[in-house]
């Protein structure tokens, strides 16, 4: 194999030219891919699991008439005031004129429409006048929006306190359902009974586009935009939020981001291969072959359809780093050659050889760090989200392409540009290598030799120490998957400063997240649970009275729910069968006759002939009752409940609470209770998305290690490199584990796709560290583990009595060469794993400066990946390195 790479690098060197033009050739072929397919932009997406809670989930949608309506809601805030004056009332409705005037809005407008504590008290108002003024039976239609402004406009301030007064304490009731109970669920939760100011009300707009269900509904966030505007132009305080309203102020926010962190970005890593490199040229070199992985990049999305998303902003990033990875240790490689650095070359060798020898001596390493770098991102193909397979399938494209740009392009033009400015323009392209020169770095990449030929065992304990605490942190490590946590950050004061178009905007939205999670019930998207309860067992009805009473006394047990809403009554905010026959018995003599006649014991609660109540309920308003009982050919044979949830709550601790409360009904009542819904779903969706993530983990680790197992076997004879230079990558990975656990950063289907980083980077820093050892011992005359006993008690006996200037080499003279070779190892390759883990950490760690949430876990996490990867490579792998040769001369 040795041989092989030697020809190829020599066979790359001699055709130089040919091979530059055959790449940029090849590079427009696949470039060409970005103008000819464009698959377009997707969400991370869901995937199907096959678990109680989403078969319950999709027994809901087949058999009961829920409620697709897109909730916007809108939040009038005046803290230390009062937003139930009649002025502030009339702006709501005015709010709600102005909208509807708008097309864009109304037709995107849902029954009702807007419904918030103005519509009620306007309608209670109007239904006054009318009363006032009927000759006879007054008119009880829906008045327009019109008549409700005219109503309350007519009206004195002192008589819209009193009538906001009459109809939150329930005395003020009309055919339209303008009852207590409704206009209390559009005031916070701390809301005093009795009490007619409060500081903030929320009002809901229902929207509806006609779009299919697999569709974005871009029309409704559009409009939601639209009222956004609209709002801040009547109110001073308060906000609007909808999915349109997050997803544009994410969109902004990675805006943003990249105005911010690309120019500091730039400057980093350029600053960075400038102190590498120190040559103007070799920095263009390497930019030059970024600009083709990037053209691969773009055209590999095109040709294979891959839409864009937010997890694949992480591929250029991932790309940039490797890239600057592979070409320092090309061009350093490349640059020992030239200056004789190499063992066994003399100096002065001309741009051909340098590059034939430099690249012979590298290009393995590169290759099986390509193969166990994809590995460890293609493994996530195995993932249900087609996002992350995209993203797997992308970063794996993308790391071949690296390899062609570093390993066959950048070597061609570094030839034909040094063989220009050395034969044209008298420059002498033979420069040192970064870090092999004496001085700080050198001193610096020196301290794991320093420490491997010291201590080298107390080095592998503390590591081994390090390394099960971070593992054991990680067992306390967050898994919860929450919305609220992709939600942009307002920015701080500096980067509102910032001139022109570098400045932030201010971001509210994870507080308005907040904001409506502590204080409303009222929620939009996420902020319904539902329970699926049927017959525990085939014989059992559903009609049994104790199934009434098992759902109330769950709800008002006082239980400690923490992410399920309270109602008005302190009680769980749950409706059902018998919240529903509540509501319509308030307008409906008929439903609460029925209700009074079944209850026997006089708790409210029907205890006899349920199918006779659920009949009534059909009779009376068939569409409502279809939300909460389902009905077949007469019988019944479910029930449905909808729970109010906090929105800004993990979809974990929701699901908890609502498993929590369907076990208490089950206790109660000959029945089966399956939590399902949004929030529930998305739980039991990620936690097993984490699953198979984190068994993709398991497998990428496993499948390297047998990789480099056998790797170094067959090259090398010594299949213990395999294990020694994965350890180091293990030890970081969990030490980035437990760094994430006291950062308090999640690991959830988001973070565990970005510690791939982790194993990849760390599998290639090793690599180059292992195969740069190998070298450098097969060229000193070393031992290696295929060698028999009897040549190496020969060579010891042979070297008994040479002479040595270190202290105890007469009794170890092996030891002493393999120090030399450590330390020829880490001053030469380590400048390039220095350079490179500057530069990539660099370009990284800016993200942390990002407004987006997900940008700024990605910088974290991958920073921290590669300060750990480099720091268990320089400092433990060479320990671990003595200790191996210690033990295998003992076996031996």
């Amino acid at each position: 194999m040795a041989d092989l790479a030697d020809r190829y690098a020599a066979w790359i060197a001699e055709h130089s030219r040919a091979v530059l033009i055959a790449v940029v050739v090849l590079t427009a072929v696949v470039a060409a891919g970005a103008a000819v397919g464009d698959a377009g932009s997707a969400g991370i997406g869901e995937f199907d699991v096959d678990t109680p809670e989403t078969r319950a989930g999709d027994y809901v949608a087949t058999n009961y008439e829920t409620d697709d309506r897109i909730v916007t809601q809108l939040v009038v805030r005046d803290e230390g005031g009062d937003v139930l004056t009649k002025e502030s009332l009339l702006d709501g409705l005015r709010l709600q004129a102005d909208a509807r005037e708008r097309a864009s809005v109304e037709s995107t407008l849902a029954e009702p429409g807007f419904r918030g504590i103005e519509n009620i008290v306007a309608t209670a108002a109007v239904f006054e006048d009318r009363a006032a003024t009927a000759n006879g039976q007054p008119d009880t239609s829906q008045p327009t929006l019109d008549e409700q402004i005219a109503a309350l406009e007519a009206r004195s301030p002192e008589e819209v306190e009193s009538l906001v007064g009459d109809v939150l304490s329930g005395e003020t009731g009309h055919p339209g359902g303008a009852t207590g109970a409704d206009a209390t669920a559009f005031l916070p939760n701390d809301y005093e009974p009795g009490s007619t100011d409060a500081e903030s009300r929320l009002i809901l707009t229902f929207q509806s586009d006609g779009t299919a269900d697999d569709e974005e509904p871009q029309a409704a966030y559009d409009a939601q935009v639209e009222l956004e505007t609209l709002f801040d132009e009547r109110f001073d305080d308060g906000f609007v939020f909808g999915q349109g309203i997050t997803d544009e102020a994410s969109t902004n926010a990675v805006g943003d981001s990249f105005a911010i962190i690309t120019p500091v970005a730039l400057v980093l890593v350029l600053f960075a291969l400038g102190v590498t490199y120190r040559d103007v040229v070799d920095v263009l070199l390497s930019i030059a072959g970024i600009a083709v992985v990037m053209a691969w990049l773009a055209g590999l999305m095109g040709w294979l359809q891959i839409p864009s998303s937010q997890l694949l902003i992480a591929v250029p990033f991932l790309l940039i780093g490797l890239a600057i990875d592979y070409s320092l240790h090309v061009i350093m490689r490349y640059r020992e050659a030239r200056t004789g650095e190499l063992t066994g070359v003399d100096s002065d060798v001309d741009v051909r050889t340098g590059m034939a020898i430099g690249l012979g001596g590298v290009i393995l390493a590169l290759a099986a760090a390509t193969f166990s770098t994809g590995v460890g991102f293609l493994s996530n193909v195995v993932s249900p989200l087609a996002a992350v397979r995209d993203f797997a399938i992308l970063s794996g494209g993308g790391i071949f392409a690296t390899l062609i740009a570093f390993g066959v392009f950048v070597p061609a033009l570094k030839i034909v540009v040094d063989g220009l400015l050395e034969n044209r323009f008298g420059r002498d392209r033979a420069k040192p290598a970064f870090g092999s020169t004496p001085g700080p770095v050198n001193r610096l990449l020196s301290a794991g030799v320093t420490l491997a030929r010291r201590a080298p065992i107390a080095v592998v304990l503390v590591t081994v120490v390090l390394a099960s605490t971070g593992a054991y942190g990680a067992t306390t490590i967050d898994t919860e998957f929450n919305q609220t946590d992709f939600l942009p950050r307002d920015a701080p004061d500096w980067a509102k400063s910032l001139p022109g178009p570098l400045a932030a905007g201010t971001y509210t939205i994870a507080d308005d997240a907040t904001y409506l999670g502590e204080n409303f019930r009222a929620g939009g998207e996420g902020s319904q649970a539902e329970i699926l309860i049927r017959p525990s067992d085939s014989e059992g009805a559903l009609t049994d009275p104790a199934i009434l009473a098992a759902i109330e006394e769950t709800r008002t047990s006082g239980g400690e729910w923490g992410t399920i809403d309270a109602g008005p009554d302190g009680s769980a905010a749950v409706d059902g069968p018998l919240t529903l026959a509540r509501d319509l018995a308030a307008t409906n003599e008929s439903v609460a006759q029925a209700i009074d006649e079944r209850d026997t014991n006089g708790d409210d609660v029907p205890d006899e002939d349920l199918a006779g109540l659920y009949d009534v309920l059909y009779e009376t308003d068939a569409e409502q009752t279809a939300t909460v009982v389902e009905r077949t050919d007469g019988e019944y044979d479910s029930i449905r409940l909808v729970l109010s949830v906090r929105g800004d709550a993990s979809a974990q601790d929701v699901a908890t609470d609502v498993e929590a409360f369907a076990a208490a009904i089950e206790a109660s009542a000959p029945v089966s209770a399956t939590p399902t819904g949004g929030p529930v779903q998305t739980a039991v969706v990620q936690d097993a998305l984490l699953e198979t993530l984190v068994q993709a983990l398991a497998i990428t680790l496993v499948v390297i290690l047998v990789f480099l197992t056998a790797l170094y076997w067959i090259r090398h004879g010594a299949p213990s490199l395999g294990p020694i230079t994965m350890a180091p990558v293990v030890a970081a990975l969990a030490c980035l584990l437990g760094a994430m656990a006291l950062l308090d950063l999640p690991f959830n289907s988001e973070t565990a796709v970005i510690t791939s980083l982790a194993i990849g980077l760390g599998v290639d820093y090793s690599i180059h560290l292992g195969e740069r050892f190998v070298s450098e011992k097969r060229d000193s005359g070393g031992i290696s583990e295929s060698r028999t006993a009897n040549e190496v008690s020969r060579e010891k006996r042979d070297s008994e009595g040479a002479s040595n200037n270190r202290a105890g080499s007469e009794a170890n003279p092996d030891l002493t060469n393999i120090e030399d070779v450590l330390s020829a190892t880490v001053t030469g390759t380590g400048g390039a794993l220095l350079g490179s883990a500057l530069t990539t950490a660099a370009g990284f760690g800016v993200l942390a400066l990002a407004l987006a949430p997900p940008l700024q876990r990605f910088g974290i996490v991958t920073g921290l990946a590669i300060v750990f990867a480099f720091l268990a490579c320089i400092l433990v792998l060479p320990s671990l390195l003595v200790v191996r040769e210690r033990m295998l001369r003992r076996i031996a």
